[in-house]
């Protein structure tokens, strides 16, 4: 097959154009694009000048309460002042502010503003003279604001930073009086998902470094984060026995998952010696940005009350994974930022900048969005990518010519050779989930998800010695018929339905990660990319059958371990050498990767390996994919062999991606202007575009458009066969050949649109990776039809009516256990394989099932030619 060249001239282009990468960024910090949108809001209205206000959100109601007001805001010396209590608000949609009757509890300012979906937390705060303990919400229902009461801060505070990460307000340092000659030391923490009555705030371990005030708070990726401040302390000075220091540490909070009182601070990367920290508080962008914009530059110890604290008009971005700085444009110009807060508001973030200087100062609102950045595709990309998808098509049209009835559509003539179904498991199983999710999390985390790819040989060893010699001697065409002949029908139609079902979430997952790809490459809206891909693998799939796909599935296999190796190689040559990248990624502890202890909680070796090991060894022998394809090949011994090819692959290439995903973190770490805020999950196709000479950019991309094509025609494919096989030939056992092959081909068409539609509504997840999220999917349903094989295979008395007991029981055990206590999601499958067995055999004693002879069937009767 010509076509099958394809591989080694994509190779040879590599190698050529490896030589043409010697300088992969063109950019520093200085010269790194914006990233934001800026949009102007109606100005607040002109009155005096005003500065530290409580600034948040309620509803569509933007809200700007309180703040003080001095002839010059930007000065340090305490001249006067006039304190606020009014409020100002702007709904979504109106051009000017409205002045609410409502008024604060006081004129009061420098307090904390946290928005939650309860509305506007006000924290603390003072008028000049003290400081205060209240705490209240403002709330905007039915075009009024009303005011409820929460527990008071645990001692009078102002000039405190604070933020809202899950349940829970957070509220760092301070002073306790405007005179106060130290700063405070404490962090509180506010359970607001409890009712007023019960809210109580709890007194937690503080950050390793020094007393401050004024400093910026923010949460990403699960932790609270502060940064800088200010020191006020007593030192020797010719003018005045006060003044203030400018911290520049940064530390990282990160609660306990039981009890956040257990949680840990990290001391991470110091601010850039321009910033200060005196803007309250700063936002999150995508999954790992936080964003810094103005605010006063250093002062030390010389610098006098009586002076301006410089300003400065930069705006850093601090990416949490890599622990860098970037510095990303500058603040609008004429526009200064000091001492007023932001909030999320209206699909952006609602920053109000000073205009001016001193009397003549006025305040400018913005909404603030991440600018998206055109594709980097080049027209070689096009051309390669649109070649590649047209050999691919070509396959399908080929094979669609051998696909004359079923036995040639589902299972190929049984003339597959064994390497080709050996790597066709493999892709099928990994496919673009391998080549963008496992860098992904490599990349955000370390290597503890590469432990149950170790299951991989023990699983096919069981495979090869107990399952494979009944699906090949029986001769199935489903998995599931293996459980009618040691059951009955209905044991293998309830089997076959699951399964069909969590094809459905497989389709949506496997659609939505190439179109990432496309929409990061392109530029392209993520959602006509999911439309696009779905109409294209629907028709690759009706076209190919079960010879085409498999073949495809070789190519895209190839295709990818050399885009993942190209990737490697040159990340490698810009970090200076393979020992220069292997440094800097350990002294990161990145390869972590076993923890030992027994926490069924966490990621910990046991609960990796026992989770991984069941997974798999249900995927071999329960799903119906993976039995499809060893089912392809001629006889029993070159189906071993495909399974054997499928492990050592899986072996081999898990180093290769998970290295992927660390090599990245290294580069980007080195260069962190060239980081764009969005999901991590994009990180992969976001490099190729960028860094990958043109055309071989589009080839990979194109890999990965085959990879997904892949595993989503496997998975219509072989839902169709299920469909076709174990529900509609029972119910039509008369239907033609040509009526079910034309039925199979609709029932995939239905499959991938299906698909496709669910796969619009995964962009809408944000909370997990994406190969988190699959195994917490998959687990909750697919484990009580993988024990149901393992109840089969090994026991004797197992009867129908205990094994759809046990299959309901084991698809709902893990939802059960997961409310009862709190189990890691990659111990699901094995719950449900466990709970499946267990019941299904208990309950196979209360209700015995007839006669049936059972040889050929268990691991007990074995054939006699065996």
């Amino acid at each position: 097959m010509g076509y099958l060249s394809t591989p080694r001239f994509v190779f040879t282009v590599i190698v050529l154009q490896l030589t043409c990468t010697s300088t992969l960024v063109g950019s520093s910090p200085q010269d790194a694009e914006p990233v934001f949108h800026w949009q102007k809001l109606p100005s607040l209205p002109p009155v005096a000048s005003t500065t530290g206000m409580y600034v948040g959100t309620s509803g569509p109601a933007l809200i700007v309460a309180g703040g003080v007001q001095r002839p010059d805001p930007l000065s340090t010396v305490d001249t006067a002042t006039v304190f606020s209590d009014s409020i100002q608000v702007l709904l979504k949609g109106n051009s000017t502010w409205t002045l609410v009757d409502e008024k604060l509890p006081r004129p009061m300012a420098y307090g904390v503003s946290i928005s939650h979906d309860q509305g506007l937390v006000c924290l603390g705060g003072e008028n000049g003279q003290k400081s205060f303990r209240d705490v209240f919400r403002l709330k905007w229902i039915d075009g009024k604001l009303h005011q409820d009461d929460l527990p008071p801060l645990p001692k009078p505070c102002s000039h405190a930073c604070g933020a809202l990460l899950g349940d829970y307000l957070y509220v760092a340092g301070g002073r306790t009086t405007p005179q106060a000659t130290t700063s405070l030391h404490t962090f509180w923490a506010l359970d607001v998902s409890q009712p007023c009555e019960k809210m109580k705030w709890k007194p937690l371990q503080p950050w390793p470094g020094p007393q401050r005030h004024s400093a910026i708070s923010a949460v990403q990726a699960g932790s609270f984060f502060l940064f800088g401040g200010q020191q006020k302390g007593s030192y020797q000075s010719s003018a005045t026995p006060r003044g203030l220091i400018t911290l520049g540490d940064t530390y990282q909070y990160t609660p306990g998952k039981s009890n956040i009182a257990s949680g840990i601070w990290r001391q991470r990367e110091n601010m850039p010696p321009a910033t200060t920290g005196n803007v309250l508080p700063t936002f999150p962008l995508g999954e790992s940005h936080i964003a810094l914009m103005g605010g006063r530059e250093n002062m030390t110890e010389n610098f006098e009350p009586k002076d301006h604290s410089p300003l400065q008009r930069s705006i850093y971005l601090y990416h949490t994974t890599t622990d860098t700085w970037s510095r990303r444009g500058q603040l609008p110009e004429g526009s200064q930022r000091v001492t007023t807060p932001t909030t999320h508001w209206n699909d952006g973030w609602a920053i109000l900048t000073q205009q001016g200087s001193s009397s003549h100062a006025s305040w400018q609102a913005h909404l603030v969005s991440p600018q998206s950045r055109p594709g980097r595709f080049q027209t070689m990309d096009w051309v390669a990518l649109s070649v590649y998808l047209l050999v691919l098509i070509g396959i399908a049209s080929y094979f669609a010519k051998r696909e004359h009835n079923t036995h040639e559509y589902f299972l190929g003539g049984r003339r597959v050779p064994w390497w080709a179904a050996g790597l066709s498991i493999f892709g099928t199983q990994l496919s673009a989930m391998t080549f963008m999710a496992t860098p992904a999390v490599t990349f955000a985390e370390d290597w503890v998800r590469i432990i149950p790819v170790l299951m991989y040989a023990p699983a096919g060893l069981l495979t090869i010695h107990f399952f494979l010699p009944f699906y090949r001697r029986l001769n199935v065409t489903t998995a599931y018929e293996y459980l009618e002949r040691r059951f009955n029908t209905s044991v293998q139609m309830l089997g076959s339905g699951v399964f069909i079902i969590s094809q459905l979430l497989r389709v949506a997952v496997v659609v939505y990660l190439p179109a990432l790809a496309l929409a990061a490459a392109t530029g392209l809206n993520v959602h006509l990319c999911i439309v696009a891909m779905g109409v294209l693998c629907i028709t690759y799939t009706v076209l190919g059958g079960i010879e085409a796909v498999i073949w495809t599935d070789v190519i895209q296999v190839v295709v990818l371990i050399m885009g993942a190796v190209c990737c490697l190689i040159i990340i490698i040559v810009d970090a200076g050498g393979l020992t220069n990248t292997v440094q800097s990624a350990a002294a990161d502890n990145k390869f972590h990767a076993f923890d030992w202890n027994w926490d069924i909680t966490e990621m910990c070796v046991w609960v990796m390996m026992f989770g991984g090991f069941f997974s798999i060894f249900g995927q071999f022998t329960g799903e119906q994919t993976t039995v499809q394809r060893y089912m392809t090949t001629h006889d029993e011994k070159a189906a071993m062999r495909g399974i054997w090819t499928t492990c050592i692959l899986s072996l081999v290439t898990a180093p290769i991606f998970s290295g992927l995903g660390t090599a990245l973190y290294v580069f980007y770490k080195n260069h962190p202007e060239l980081l764009v805020p969005g999901r991590n999950d994009a990180i992969v196709p976001w490099f190729i575009v960028e860094q990958l000479p043109a055309g071989i950019a589009g080839l990979v991309i194109a890999g990965i458009f085959a990879a997904a094509m892949s595993s989503l025609d496997s998975a219509m494919h072989s839902a169709a066969t299920a469909y076709v096989t174990d529900f509609h030939q029972r119910w039509q056992p008369s239907m033609s050949d040509s009526r079910g092959l034309n039925l199979a081909r609709w029932i995939t068409v239905f499959v991938g649109v299906l698909g496709t539609g669910m796969a619009m509504l995964l962009t809408e997840v944000q909370h997990l990776p994406i190969v988190d999220l699959w195994a917490l999917m998959l687990g909750r349903i697919i484990g009580g039809v993988y024990g149901i094989f393992l109840l089969a295979a090994f026991t004797r008395r197992a009867t129908a009516g205990g094994a759809i007991v046990g299959m309901v029981v084991g698809t709902l055990a893990p939802y059960l256990v997961s409310r009862l206590i709190n189990v890691h999601f990659y111990l699901y499958t094995s719950i449900g394989m466990i709970s499946c067995v267990a019941v299904g055999y208990l309950a196979s004693l209360v209700l015995p099932g007839g006669t049936k002879d059972l040889t050929g069937l268990t691991i007990f009767h074995k054939p006699d030619n065996r």
